[in-house]
């Protein structure tokens, strides 16, 4: 192991309790060991999950947060004694990895609720809010510290909580983690003055306007989050460890409005000076460790860092305020190892917290022990698995429902908590495969039909593997995406998977009787008879290194639009974004917390934007185009981007195909990356 990283391998404490190391899986929705928006149960696939990341090395694990009043069926958390015993069967089990377990315990999302537009219509007719109320009670599951505004919808506020609910949510934690402590659980978190949940909106002045025992003075403000503590105490002892989830600053400058990075703001929820306070006033009131990061879901960006935000985003702040605590304090948010080891010698941290890191590669941890970090599948930052809510402009969060009930899957990894229908199953009838297309999608098919004991066979008609992937993680912000390039340019070399490159397929019917596998992508869609649009620079043709001038014209507003344009501007460029929809990168399975940043970021530095707007013309220093009203109006510019999306380009069409061969990646369906590896792991399992 590279002896820079050894600090992440002592051990430390929380209370009374030893952990081996400094390495924290931090919660996820979706890896929990009592389900997730489901009716309560012991877990399989969540215990599976943590399970393994347990037996890989990670010293504390903390699984998916668990409402201690669950938003579906309205259970109470403690009243299902069932899956406790269920719980205290697996511990051992669990224990005998020598990892540590603290299960997160919520009161709730109160304003932040994911609301969908199938609720809306639930909570605004009369009649289905009253008939589906013992299913989803919306006006307790979104009632707030005060009457406020929903994160994602206008159609579904939020109405202030009772006292009494208060006291409720307070006695159901201390009953939960008794139970949770007799069942073996090593420790609880309280998730948390963090991130603008409910117990964080009772903290935060711009959402608590109580005049109550729970709102008005700083005391009263973080009553809540220390009742909490107090009754789990009371009830477990004071040597059962309670860790909070905490935001050190909420980096938020009003509802739906946060800050980014190096932005000159005034902070209207917790800022650095009350922080400190607030640190203090909780670790007297009981909590034995801070598990920090920044920001509330007005600025999501900071909790669920995108690709765009700095690595180790949140760690100056963390660091800063371990100075005001005797406890320890860990650090979340884009940690890079290395750095993390760094802090922890110097003793700015005690832990560092990793989470989608553990849904690309649960081994992670004992490839980097191991000295084989070339060997650990990247995350990407995407979100486009484990995290996708998307909202845009005129709709609340549009995602499937298939995915707003299994969070915590990975794009980039097909296995992740998906073992049911996804793994490795060793083919009795060794086949050569042919495969079409070098690209992602033919790699992983590659990768998984080698690793089942087939012989795939990878034509790729240019001299390097990668496909559009290559125009994809070109950006200068891309190194992620990159690095999982490299890892699947490695994962071939190690396999010894047959490649030919410069070798285009025009006529399948040379393979005979072999299966084939077609993953020759997509091509580029035009604009139809738009004059003048052979002046434009196809995206692709730009994100591989065809030169533009100073002031950019973007026709395509999508995420790829809005990433061409963030780049250029990085690059020192002007870039102007025409785009017909209402809002930018109006599109599903984009998570809000990278298409917030993007929007934001160019509000802030002023990136001209045109929506609602269409393409006319493409003139040699300008281009003609017509708003919403079918008026026209001129924009100079020096160069033209065109991103208006892409078709399939299967080299053998729907109408040709056999019954050997069958379609992954873009040249089926245009898609994410999502869609291309996991189509293409269930394509190379079907052979």
């Amino acid at each position: 192991m590279d002896k820079n990283l050894e600090p992440l391998f002592t051990p430390w404490k929380i209370g009374n309790v030893e952990i081996k190391n400094r390495i924290v899986l931090t919660s996820m929705g979706g890896t929990d060991l009592f389900g997730w928006m489901e009716k309560n149960h012991f877990d399989k696939a969540g215990a599976d999950f943590i399970l393994e990341v347990a037996s890989n090395n990670a010293g504390l694990l903390l699984p998916g947060c668990q409402p201690v009043y669950n938003p579906m069926y309205g259970q109470w958390l403690y009243k299902n004694k069932q899956m406790y015993k269920d719980l205290a069967d697996w511990m051992p089990k669990f224990h005998a990895t020598g990892a540590k377990l603290f299960v997160q315990l919520t009161a709730g999302f109160g304003r932040s609720f994911t609301v969908s537009p199938m609720m809306e219509k639930l909570y605004n007719n009369k009649f289905l809010r009253v008939v589906s109320k013992p299913v989803m009670d919306l006006d307790k599951i979104t009632a707030s510290a005060s009457p406020s505004p929903n994160r994602w919808s206008d159609k579904l506020p939020s109405r202030e909580m009772t006292v009494e609910e208060i006291h409720e949510f307070v006695r159901a934690f201390g009953q939960t983690a008794l139970l949770l402590k007799e069942a073996g659980v090593d420790g609880v978190e309280v998730h948390a003055v963090h991130e603008g949940y409910l117990l964080d909106q009772f903290t935060l002045g711009y959402v608590n306007k109580r005049t109550d025992e729970y709102g008005g003075s700083f005391e009263n403000r973080y009553r809540f989050a220390a009742e909490i503590v107090k009754e789990i105490k009371a009830k477990c002892g004071k040597d059962f460890p309670v860790s909070l989830r905490y935001s050190v600053v909420s980096k938020t400058k009003g509802f739906r409005q946060g800050a980014l990075p190096g932005e000159e703001y005034e902070e209207v929820g917790r800022d650095f000076e009350e922080s400190k306070k607030a640190a203090r006033y909780l670790q007297e009131a009981g909590y034995d460790m801070l598990n920090c990061d920044n920001g509330t879901y007005d600025a999501w960006y900071w909790a669920h860092p995108p690709i765009y935000m700095p690595e180790n985003c949140n760690l100056a702040d963390v660091s800063e305020l371990r100075k005001y605590v005797d406890i320890p304090v860990v650090c979340a948010g884009r940690m890079d190892p290395a750095v993390a080891a760094e802090a922890v010698s110097e003793g700015k941290i005690d832990g560092a917290g990793f989470a989608r890191q553990f849904l690309a590669d649960p081994e992670w941890v004992t490839k980097l022990m191991s000295d084989k970090k070339e060997d650990i599948r990247p995350c990407i930052l995407c979100h486009n698995g484990c995290f996708n809510m998307c909202h845009y402009k005129g709709v609340p969060n549009d995602q499937k429902l298939s995915d707003s009930l299994h969070l915590a899957r990975c794009a980039v990894n097909a296995e992740t908590m998906q073992k049911d229908k996804h793994h490795i199953k060793k083919t009795r009838h060794p086949k050569k495969v042919i495969v079409i297309g070098g690209g992602i999608g033919g790699m992983e098919c590659a990768r998984v039909l080698k690793l089942r004991g087939h012989e795939p066979v990878i034509y790729e008609k240019t001299g390097e593997l990668g496909g559009t992937f290559l125009a994809a993680s070109a950006e200068s912000y891309k190194g992620k995406l990159r690095d999982l390039l490299a890892w699947y340019i490695r994962q071939m070399e190690e396999l010894g998977i047959e490649i030919h490159l410069n070798s285009p397929i025009i006529d399948v019917r040379q393979f005979g009787r072999s299966d084939i596998i077609i993953a020759t992508g997509s091509k580029p869609r035009f604009l139809g008879n738009t004059p003048g649009q052979e002046k434009m620079i196809e995206a692709c043709d730009f994100l591989r290194g065809r030169q533009v001038g100073r002031t950019v014209a973007v026709i395509g507003g999508g995420l790829t639009g809005c990433e061409i344009a963030y780049e250029l501007a990085l690059m020192g460029k002007t870039p102007i974004i025409i785009e017909m929809k209402d809002d930018l990168i109006s599109q599903k399975g984009v998570c809000l917390a990278n298409s917030s940043y993007l929007r934001e970021w160019f509000e802030l530095n002023k990136v001209e934007v045109h929506l609602e707007t269409a393409l006319s013309e493409v003139w040699d220093g300008y281009i003609i185009c017509r708003d919403k009203n079918g008026d026209e109006f001129r924009i100079d510019c020096d160069s033209v981007i065109s991103s208006i999306g892409y078709v399939p380009n299967p080299v053998v069409k729907e109408n040709e195909k056999t019954s050997n061969m069958d379609y992954v990646g873009d040249c089926k369906e245009v898609g994410n990356l999502r869609s291309v590896i996991w189509r293409a792991y269930e394509v190379a399992m079907r052979i």
